[in-house]
């Protein structure tokens, strides 16, 4: 018997992983299909590093469909791990389904043989073509991203983190009355760096201990 197993990742926890649930299902609804089990997680797509992916591979009999809502769900993979996952997928004989991906809708069929080896050849090499889209997009935004940071920097429109003005002064004052750097450190909380760079303020530097 052939399961359907749903993939749903998300990048971060903030982001909801099981929001294409309902997709998915109403998908294999309108085909009068069930979904067996659902794996669901917040990891990178640009990471090896999914546990329930492997663990949905892992349960997975040969002929099984990884249904998924895109495929930028299941990789934005570099070269090189993406050949390992295809590997893992193709030695445990799973079927790629993406909702995105029409062609690989055909591999829910049963058909002869030949057909179904026409299929995968086709599909595989679209699910190639989408999982470098996929990679790129994902290099050109932190490309984007760290370009971004680095204009603002040089326009002086991003900053460190806010000084804590009045735990500062606190910590001026308490230099000035001549008080040990270890008791200081203690009462404020703050690092050695920070200690170091508010007593420059100073006339002259209160000794250390």
């Amino acid at each position: 018997m052939t399961f359907i197993r749903a993939y749903l990742r998300a990048s971060t926890k903030e982001q909801d992983a099981g929001r294409a649930r309902g997709d998915l299902e109403a998908f294999c609804r309108e085909r009068g299909l069930t979904i067996a089990a659902t794996y669901e997680e917040n990891e990178s797509g640009a990471s090896l590093h999914r546990p329930e992916l492997f663990r949905l591979l892992r349960d997975s009999k040969p002929g099984d469909i990884l249904l998924t809502e895109q495929v930028d769900r299941l990789s934005r993979l570099s070269d090189k791990d993406w050949e390992q996952l295809k590997r893992e997928i193709k030695d445990r004989e799973v079927k790629v389904v993406a909702l995105d991906l029409p062609t690989s809708h055909m591999m829910l069929k049963t058909g002869d043989d030949f057909t179904g080896r026409m299929f995968d050849a086709i599909n595989g090499m679209l699910l190639d073509m989408l999982a470098a889209i996929a990679r790129k997009d994902y290099d050109d935004r932190r490309r984007r991203q760290a370009q971004g940071i680095a204009k603002a920097k040089a326009e002086g429109r991003m900053k460190g983190r806010r000084e804590d003005v009045e735990r500062n002064e606190a910590i001026l004052k308490m230099l000035q009355r001549g008080q040990s750097w270890s008791s200081i450190l203690k009462a404020s909380g703050c690092s050695r760096s920070t200690l170091s760079k508010i007593a420059k303020r100073l006339p002259s530097q209160s000794a250390q201990d």
